[in-house]
């Protein structure tokens, strides 16, 4: 009697796992790519420039300008955000508090994510986006305080690193809230990626909604054995007279 090879579960052997590591979690793989980038750019702009140096890029409407803020996305600090409404707050106890709330912050994406990551919609996408982002900013507050005591303009320390900034579009400036803004004030990687993942959210979140059903695992195939045992017998065949 031949035996039956034993049946193998989806996934496995080397080129199943490499499957699943690169189709199941290819969201991932965005947000790896998103902090690549933007610390790669941080790095180049660090090592390269001095603080508040300007290159100029078209004009003086698009420049490469290196500040390093001490606030959340777009230089937004909430220690001036809490003084608008009448609660004190010190600048480090602030940034130590945006640091902490950024990484809650990731982790609760990272639940979603793994939540809607076998969405028919874009959803999976943008969520990497904002999460790469998020991240490639938490590694600039908790680490470069330590990493470049040397050579930054500012004492830091872990957790009390700032985050670099770079990009500047000059288009419309104005006042909020008693502050002098800029439309885009100067940014970087991980900034655009967390303005355009929050954006195309909130602007889709109804085709999310609709379309954003998420799809069922694909059955997997029963066990030769198992389909012999459930078989019923056939019974013998009754010879025609």
């Amino acid at each position: 009697m031949n035996e039956t090879a034993p049946h193998l579960p989806p996934h496995s052997g080397p080129d199943g796992a490499l499957r699943r590591v690169f189709g199941d979690y290819k969201y991932f793989w965005v947000a790896f790519f998103v902090i690549l980038v933007d610390q790669f750019v941080k790095l180049l702009v660090k090592f390269t420039m001095h603080p508040y140096e300007e290159i100029k890029v078209i004009g003086s409407v698009v420049r490469i300008n290196f500040i390093e803020n001490k606030g959340a996305a777009f230089g937004l600090t909430i220690a001036d955000l809490l003084s608008k409404v009448g609660v004190p707050m010190q600048e480090e106890s602030a940034k130590l508090a945006l640091t902490m709330f950024s990484i809650f912050a990731v982790v609760v994406i990272i639940y979603l994510l793994q939540q809607v990551r076998n969405s028919n919609s874009a959803l999976p996408y943008f969520l990497a986006l904002i999460l790469g982002g998020a991240v490639g900013n938490i590694l600039d507050r908790v680490f470069y305080g330590v990493w470049f005591a040397g050579i930054n303009d500012y004492e830091g320390g872990l957790l009390h690193g700032r985050v670099v900034d770079m990009f500047y579009i000059n288009l419309v400036h104005g006042k909020f809230w008693g502050m002098d803004l800029d439309l885009l004030p100067v940014f970087n990687i991980a900034d655009a990626s967390i303005g355009i993942g929050i954006f195309a959210i909130l602007f889709f979140q109804r085709q999310f909604l609709k379309f954003g059903k998420v799809n069922e695992e694909p059955p997997t195939e029963p066990d030769v054995a198992t389909v012999m045992e459930s078989e019923p017998p056939t019974p013998p065949s009754t010879p025609s007279a």
